[in-house]
């Protein structure tokens, strides 16, 4: 009961590093995002060899655990705002925010040490694999973005423009966590 009347007048102090700055947070996010783009995009052309005995598509099942983790939080981070406890939803959503760079770091790994593996399947699966890895790709695109700006709209304070942009980022984000899991047992059966 506390935490909802603590929220409900909105009086949160923020540090000195994280004071309005738009100019600021767009240039960052914008340089980070794509840097992770450009490292993406470069992981078909670089592959580094390691010992036969490493099982290297680990990391491809730590990204469907760190996914599966993400899409629960997501779900819990949306679960606490619509219950008005914003600081368990601010500390589920950092938690979030964590784990997907946990799950980037793991994909670079799992991407750097494999390669690309072709999906083998046939017939009705083919098609719908596709689909969901082309769209599961797209919106990983465009998702760390809206990720980074609705989170430091909700840092700043800015909780209406936080709210606005979190109905755009919440259901992208949760469908690339929930999509990057099928593809991680549509293509596993095809891992050499």
């Amino acid at each position: 009961m506390g935490e909802r009347n603590h929220h409900r007048k909105r009086n949160i102090t923020l540090p000195p590093s994280m004071k309005k700055n738009d100019r600021l947070a767009s240039t960052l996010i914008v340089i980070v995002s794509l840097v992770v783009f450009v490292a993406v995009v470069l992981l078909d052309k670089i592959k580094i060899e390691l010992p036969s005995y490493v099982q290297v598509h680990m990391f491809a099942a730590l990204n469907a655990l760190i996914n599966t983790f993400v899409a629960l939080l997501l779900i819990g981070g949306l679960w606490a705002a619509k219950d008005k406890r914003f600081k368990t939803h601010k500390h589920i959503m950092l938690w979030a925010i964590r784990l997907s760079v946990l799950f980037l770091v793991s994909y670079i790994c799992h991407h750097l040490f494999s390669g690309s593996t072709p999906y083998q399947g046939s017939g009705f699966s083919k098609p719908v694999y596709y689909f969901i890895l082309i769209t599961h790709i797209s919106l990983a695109g465009i998702v760390l973005p809206l990720i980074l700006f609705t989170a430091y709209r909700a840092l700043i304070g800015e909780y209406s423009r936080h709210r606005k942009l979190a109905k755009i980022t919440w259901p992208i984000w949760f469908y690339v966590a929930v999509t990057g899991v099928i593809v991680y047992f549509m293509i596993k059966p095809y891992y050499n």
